[in-house]
Protein backbone atom coordinates (compact mmCIF):
# COMPACT_ATOMS: atom_id res chain seq x y z
CA UNK A 1 0.00 0.00 0.00
CA UNK A 2 1.50 3.54 -0.98
CA UNK A 3 -0.18 6.27 0.92
CA UNK A 4 -1.97 8.70 -0.98
CA UNK A 5 0.58 11.55 0.52
CA UNK A 6 3.76 9.61 -1.03
CA UNK A 7 5.81 10.63 -4.26
CA UNK A 8 6.98 8.03 -6.21
CA UNK A 9 8.88 7.93 -9.38
CA UNK A 10 7.08 6.30 -12.24
CA UNK A 11 10.99 4.88 -12.82
CA UNK A 12 10.90 3.39 -9.25
CA UNK A 13 10.50 -0.51 -9.57
CA UNK A 14 8.42 -0.99 -6.09
CA UNK A 15 6.63 -4.44 -5.93
CA UNK A 16 2.99 -4.70 -4.70
CA UNK A 17 3.48 -6.22 -1.28
CA UNK A 18 5.53 -3.42 -0.64
CA UNK A 19 4.02 -0.43 2.13
CA UNK A 20 4.98 3.30 1.85
CA UNK A 21 3.98 6.07 4.33
CA UNK A 22 2.83 8.94 4.18
CA UNK A 23 4.93 11.86 2.84
CA UNK A 24 8.02 9.66 1.38
CA UNK A 25 9.95 9.92 -1.55
CA UNK A 26 10.97 7.59 -3.79
CA UNK A 27 13.08 8.80 -6.28
CA UNK A 28 13.67 7.23 -9.60
CA UNK A 29 15.46 3.77 -10.60
CA UNK A 30 14.84 3.33 -7.01
CA UNK A 31 13.78 -0.90 -6.54
CA UNK A 32 12.16 -1.67 -3.55
CA UNK A 33 11.82 -6.11 -2.57
CA UNK A 34 8.03 -7.51 -1.62
CA UNK A 35 7.56 -7.26 1.77
CA UNK A 36 9.61 -3.96 2.89
CA UNK A 37 7.67 -1.14 4.93
CA UNK A 38 8.81 2.29 4.12
CA UNK A 39 7.59 5.05 7.04
CA UNK A 40 6.48 8.22 6.81
CA UNK A 41 8.78 11.16 5.87
CA UNK A 42 11.89 9.24 4.36
CA UNK A 43 13.69 10.14 1.41
CA UNK A 44 14.92 7.56 -1.09
CA UNK A 45 17.19 9.31 -3.79
CA UNK A 46 17.92 7.75 -7.28
CA UNK A 47 20.09 4.34 -7.43
CA UNK A 48 19.14 2.80 -4.10
CA UNK A 49 18.03 -1.05 -4.26
CA UNK A 50 16.53 -2.28 -1.23
CA UNK A 51 15.62 -6.02 -1.36
CA UNK A 52 12.94 -7.92 0.82
CA UNK A 53 11.49 -7.81 4.09
CA UNK A 54 13.26 -4.57 5.11
CA UNK A 55 12.04 -1.58 7.76
CA UNK A 56 12.69 1.81 6.71
CA UNK A 57 11.65 3.83 9.82
CA UNK A 58 10.29 7.47 9.96
CA UNK A 59 13.28 10.54 8.76
CA UNK A 60 15.40 8.08 7.20
CA UNK A 61 17.81 9.33 3.89
CA UNK A 62 19.00 7.06 1.88
CA UNK A 63 20.68 7.58 -1.56
CA UNK A 64 21.90 11.17 -1.32
CA UNK A 65 25.13 12.08 -2.81
CA UNK A 66 28.17 11.24 -0.92
CA UNK A 67 30.02 13.93 1.27
CA UNK A 68 33.12 13.71 -0.52
CA UNK A 69 34.53 16.55 -2.35
CA UNK A 70 36.17 13.94 -4.96
CA UNK A 71 32.79 13.31 -5.96
CA UNK A 72 31.61 15.06 -9.56
CA UNK A 73 28.62 13.27 -9.87
CA UNK A 74 29.46 10.16 -11.77
CA UNK A 75 26.71 7.22 -11.21
CA UNK A 76 27.14 5.52 -7.75
CA UNK A 77 24.52 2.98 -6.26
CA UNK A 78 23.45 2.07 -2.84
CA UNK A 79 22.32 -1.59 -2.06
CA UNK A 80 20.76 -2.93 1.15
CA UNK A 81 19.97 -6.35 2.22
CA UNK A 82 16.82 -8.17 3.11
CA UNK A 83 15.89 -8.27 6.44
CA UNK A 84 17.62 -5.21 7.50
CA UNK A 85 15.89 -2.90 9.96
CA UNK A 86 16.89 1.27 9.32
CA UNK A 87 15.79 3.19 12.65
CA UNK A 88 15.13 6.62 12.63
CA UNK A 89 17.29 9.59 11.10
CA UNK A 90 19.81 6.91 10.02
CA UNK A 91 21.79 8.56 6.72
CA UNK A 92 23.12 6.59 4.08
CA UNK A 93 25.25 7.90 1.05
CA UNK A 94 25.63 6.36 -2.40
CA UNK A 95 29.13 5.17 -3.24
CA UNK A 96 32.08 7.09 -5.30
CA UNK A 97 33.43 6.23 -8.88
CA UNK A 98 36.89 6.27 -7.04
CA UNK A 99 35.96 4.16 -4.43
CA UNK A 100 34.19 1.58 -6.04
CA UNK A 101 30.77 2.99 -6.65
CA UNK A 102 28.81 1.46 -4.18
CA UNK A 103 27.83 1.09 -0.49
CA UNK A 104 26.42 -1.95 0.52
CA UNK A 105 24.53 -2.37 4.08
CA UNK A 106 24.31 -6.79 4.23
CA UNK A 107 21.40 -8.98 5.29
CA UNK A 108 19.49 -8.63 8.38
CA UNK A 109 21.84 -5.81 9.62
CA UNK A 110 20.26 -3.17 12.42
CA UNK A 111 20.89 0.32 12.20
CA UNK A 112 19.57 2.45 15.11
CA UNK A 113 18.97 6.12 14.88
CA UNK A 114 21.16 8.73 13.75
CA UNK A 115 23.50 6.51 12.74
CA UNK A 116 25.50 7.44 9.75
CA UNK A 117 27.21 5.24 6.72
CA UNK A 118 29.26 7.42 4.57
CA UNK A 119 30.50 6.78 0.80
CA UNK A 120 31.62 2.98 -0.42
CA UNK A 121 31.31 1.17 3.00
CA UNK A 122 30.21 -2.40 3.37
CA UNK A 123 28.81 -4.26 6.14
CA UNK A 124 28.61 -8.27 6.27
CA UNK A 125 25.60 -10.07 7.61
CA UNK A 126 23.69 -9.49 11.01
CA UNK A 127 26.15 -6.86 11.68
CA UNK A 128 24.47 -4.00 14.44
CA UNK A 129 25.00 -0.08 14.61
CA UNK A 130 24.46 1.45 17.82
CA UNK A 131 22.70 5.07 18.13
CA UNK A 132 24.77 7.71 16.41
CA UNK A 133 27.70 5.02 15.15
CA UNK A 134 29.19 6.90 12.90
CA UNK A 135 31.49 5.26 9.68
CA UNK A 136 33.39 7.31 7.56
CA UNK A 137 33.98 6.49 3.76
CA UNK A 138 35.13 3.12 2.68
CA UNK A 139 34.80 1.36 5.54
CA UNK A 140 34.40 -2.54 5.94
CA UNK A 141 32.63 -4.26 8.82
CA UNK A 142 32.56 -8.02 8.59
CA UNK A 143 29.11 -10.89 9.82
CA UNK A 144 28.21 -10.46 13.15
CA UNK A 145 29.77 -7.29 14.42
CA UNK A 146 28.74 -4.83 17.08
CA UNK A 147 29.30 -1.49 17.05
CA UNK A 148 28.08 0.20 20.10
CA UNK A 149 27.05 3.98 19.62
CA UNK A 150 28.33 6.99 19.59
CA UNK A 151 31.59 5.40 17.85
CA UNK A 152 33.35 7.09 15.51
CA UNK A 153 35.35 5.45 12.86
CA UNK A 154 37.72 6.32 10.52
CA UNK A 155 38.28 6.01 6.55
CA UNK A 156 39.24 2.67 5.32
CA UNK A 157 39.62 1.42 8.65
CA UNK A 158 37.93 -2.86 8.60
CA UNK A 159 36.34 -4.59 11.23
CA UNK A 160 36.37 -8.12 12.07
CA UNK A 161 33.31 -11.03 12.00
CA UNK A 162 32.00 -10.80 15.94
CA UNK A 163 34.12 -8.34 16.50
CA UNK A 164 32.32 -5.80 19.59
CA UNK A 165 33.27 -2.32 20.01
CA UNK A 166 32.18 -0.76 22.81
CA UNK A 167 30.36 3.08 23.08
CA UNK A 168 31.96 6.23 22.62
CA UNK A 169 35.10 4.49 21.21
CA UNK A 170 37.38 6.29 18.20
CA UNK A 171 38.39 3.93 15.86
CA UNK A 172 41.77 4.59 13.72
CA UNK A 173 43.18 1.31 12.97
CA UNK A 174 41.35 -2.35 11.94
CA UNK A 175 39.53 -4.32 14.74
CA UNK A 176 40.44 -7.96 14.56
CA UNK A 177 37.85 -10.94 14.53
CA UNK A 178 36.34 -11.85 17.67
CA UNK A 179 37.65 -9.35 19.75
CA UNK A 180 36.49 -6.53 22.00
CA UNK A 181 37.70 -3.33 21.98
CA UNK A 182 37.00 -0.07 23.40
CA UNK A 183 38.49 3.80 24.60
CA UNK A 184 38.92 6.88 22.80
CA UNK A 185 41.57 5.56 20.15
CA UNK A 186 40.16 2.48 20.75
CA UNK A 187 42.49 -0.24 22.42
CA UNK A 188 41.68 -4.60 23.10
CA UNK A 189 40.16 -5.80 25.85
CA UNK A 190 40.72 -9.37 24.73
CA UNK A 191 37.82 -12.10 23.36
CA UNK A 192 34.54 -10.92 23.01
CA UNK A 193 33.62 -13.87 24.79
CA UNK A 194 30.16 -13.04 25.50
CA UNK A 195 29.24 -12.72 21.85
CA UNK A 196 31.09 -15.72 20.49
CA UNK A 197 28.97 -17.82 23.27
CA UNK A 198 25.65 -16.49 22.15
CA UNK A 199 26.81 -16.96 18.49
CA UNK A 200 27.34 -20.83 19.27
CA UNK A 201 30.96 -21.04 19.59
CA UNK A 202 31.99 -24.25 21.44
CA UNK A 203 34.31 -24.18 24.52
CA UNK A 204 37.19 -25.77 22.84
CA UNK A 205 36.93 -23.16 19.79
CA UNK A 206 36.76 -20.40 22.55
CA UNK A 207 40.21 -21.81 24.08
CA UNK A 208 41.89 -22.08 20.97
CA UNK A 209 41.20 -18.36 20.50
CA UNK A 210 42.49 -17.20 23.85
CA UNK A 211 45.63 -18.93 23.13
CA UNK A 212 45.90 -17.45 20.15
CA UNK A 213 44.99 -13.75 21.07
CA UNK A 214 47.31 -14.18 23.92
CA UNK A 215 50.55 -14.98 22.08
CA UNK A 216 49.84 -12.43 19.60
CA UNK A 217 48.70 -9.43 21.57
CA UNK A 218 50.18 -9.83 25.04
CA UNK A 219 53.58 -11.35 25.27
CA UNK A 220 54.85 -8.76 23.72
CA UNK A 221 56.13 -10.54 20.28
CA UNK A 222 56.08 -8.58 17.35
CA UNK A 223 53.00 -9.28 15.10
CA UNK A 224 55.21 -11.43 12.26
CA UNK A 225 56.67 -13.47 15.35
CA UNK A 226 53.44 -13.93 16.79
CA UNK A 227 51.88 -15.70 13.55
CA UNK A 228 54.85 -17.86 13.48
CA UNK A 229 53.98 -19.41 17.35
CA UNK A 230 50.51 -19.20 16.71
CA UNK A 231 50.68 -21.41 13.33
CA UNK A 232 53.18 -23.83 15.56
CA UNK A 233 51.37 -23.97 18.66
CA UNK A 234 47.41 -23.71 18.15
CA UNK A 235 45.26 -25.98 16.13
CA UNK A 236 44.65 -24.46 12.93
CA UNK A 237 40.97 -24.18 13.28
CA UNK A 238 38.69 -22.03 10.83
CA UNK A 239 39.00 -19.15 13.31
CA UNK A 240 42.32 -19.00 14.38
CA UNK A 241 42.86 -19.06 10.95
CA UNK A 242 40.68 -16.38 10.27
CA UNK A 243 42.20 -14.13 12.83
CA UNK A 244 45.79 -14.66 10.73
CA UNK A 245 44.58 -13.63 7.16
CA UNK A 246 43.02 -10.48 9.04
CA UNK A 247 46.40 -9.60 10.95
CA UNK A 248 48.34 -10.45 7.53
CA UNK A 249 46.20 -8.44 5.28
CA UNK A 250 45.65 -5.75 7.17
CA UNK A 251 46.10 -2.41 5.63
CA UNK A 252 46.01 0.11 8.09
CA UNK A 253 47.40 -1.40 10.99
CA UNK A 254 46.18 -3.32 13.99
CA UNK A 255 44.90 -2.13 17.14
CA UNK A 256 46.02 -3.56 19.97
Amino acid sequence: MIHATAIVDSKAEIDSHVEIGPYSIIGENVAIGSGTVIGPHVVIQPYVTIEQDCQIFQYVSIGAIPQALKYKGEKTFVKIGRSTVVREFVTINRGTGFGGGITEVGEANLLMAYVHIAHDCKTGKKVILANNATLAGHIIIDDYATVGGLVAIQQFVRIGSYAYIGGKSAVVKDIPPYVLASGDRAKLHGLNSVGLKRNGFSEETLLLLKKAYRIIFRIGLTQNEAIVKVKDEVEQIPEVVNLIDFLQSSQRGTTR
